[in-house]
């Protein structure tokens, strides 16, 4: 089996493959054809003996936030295998090369969107709880008031509002994505008319305080206001939001509202119907220290912190099996023996705040020897959003 970065002419081939995996119709294979020839990502195949690609994944390249720094992330994405060619090892055949290349290229961390937590557990991978769903009537908001200005985006107007809310939003959290114009058209763009999604600045006393992305669901005998993206400033764009939702109560008969787990809504809402809202949480998101050496110097923690931390188990990255003294002047090698012990999937889950030291301890794959003050300190829940796809 041959795993190698694809051909500006394969990667048409890697598009029908992905069409199969996802049972996506391709309306136009014309035009695909045409600007897949221009792709600039960073696209694998396998191929089989025979020449043909049996498996496609493709890396996106990202600018991530991380405890008040900004890192490469890899985004795994289109992990796709034609039928007759799975159960061939072709997927672990292009992570056993495409993981080492992330190291070598300077990525931190890798993340993906799981179909399966076992699956990609093997290659590194650990969930990153963030995420909760809210679903509920309007008239549950009816105590919040908006009274500001809603401004509805149209086809060719700027985003540039759009993309500085986002990221003065983003810089609180971790694995927050860094956006540019582009990024943000991109989940903005469509005709509200035809497409029914509307996107809104709202404004207070002549301030942006928070924008909101919705798709309207038509669902007889009611209609689905279903959030897609928001950003706020603080708690006046925060009501903002929930106020202006509050208006559509003749419009819609369910509103589906996703927050970051750390802002549970529950606890924060104040109305008389708490108990006709329904929460779930979502498991969508995994996470894989790509460099553990960069990752260890660049996590948060107390100046006078010091402790050893051992991280085992990394099948591809060879560098990442070892022991490190970490303190507030970086981390490195040693031979002492180690405060914590961690599987490399739990390092990932730990260093971003998915979980804390005292819930990491209940894994299988945690020990900790020593030294448990520190650790507790460095190895704390923290605020996560990730509010782009790949």
């Amino acid at each position: 089996m041959e795993v190698r970065l694809l051909k500006p002419e394969e990667h048409f081939e890697a598009n029908l493959i992905s069409t199969v995996a996802f049972h996506m119709k391709m309306e136009d294979p014309a035009k695909n054809r045409e600007e897949s020839l221009q792709s600039t990502d960073e696209d694998w195949g396998a191929f089989s003996e025979d020449g043909k690609i049996m498996a496609r994944i493709i890396n996106n390249h990202y600018t991530t936030r991380l405890d008040g720094q900004l890192i490469s992330n890899g985004g795994i994405g289109a992990v796709s295998t034609l039928p007759e060619y799975r159960n061939t090892g072709a997927v672990r055949a292009i992570f056993d090369k495409l993981i080492p290349e992330a190291y070598s290229r300077g990525e931190i961390i890798s993340t993906l969107y799981p179909f399966n937590h076992a699956f990609y557990r093997k290659f590194g991978y650990e969930t990153v709880r963030w995420l909760d769903h809210y679903e509920f009537a309007p008239a549950v908001l009816s105590g919040y008031r908006f009274s500001g200005d809603a401004e509805l985006w149209k086809t060719g107007d700027p985003v540039s509002e759009y993309t500085a809310l986002y990221n003065r939003f983003a810089d609180s959290f971790n694995l927050a994505m860094v956006r540019d114009d582009k990024m943000m058209l991109d989940l903005i763009k469509g005709e509200y008319y035809k497409d029914r999604k509307f996107s809104y600045l709202l404004h207070e006393n002549g301030k942006t305080v928070a924008y909101l992305i919705f798709q309207d669901v038509r669902n007889d005998p009611a209609a689905i206001l279903t959030v897609k993206d928001l950003a706020w400033d603080g708690r006046t764009g925060f009501n903002a939001i929930l106020g202006f939702l509050a208006r559509f109560s003749a419009d819609y008969g369910t509103i589906r509202l996703f927050l970051p787990s750390c802002l549970e809504l529950l606890s924060l809402i104040q109305t008389p119907r708490a108990y006709d809202i329904q929460q779930t949480a979502s498991q969508s998101y995994m996470i894989r220290a790509v460099n553990v050496q960069r990752l260890l110097e660049i996590i948060k923690k107390p100046d006078d912190s010091c402790f050893v931390i051992r991280v085992e188990g990394d099948a591809q990255i060879s560098e990442n099996n070892g022991t490190w003294e970490v303190s507030g002047k970086g981390a490195v090698p040693t031979e002492k023996a180690p405060d914590l012990t961690v599987s490399i999937q739990a390092l990932g889950q730990m260093a971003v705040g998915a979980v804390s030291l005292f819930e990491a301890m209940y894994r299988p794959d945690v020990t900790v020897s020593g030294n448990e003050a520190v650790l507790e300190k460095v190895f704390v829940r923290k605020p996560i959003l990730v509010e782009d796809h790949f």
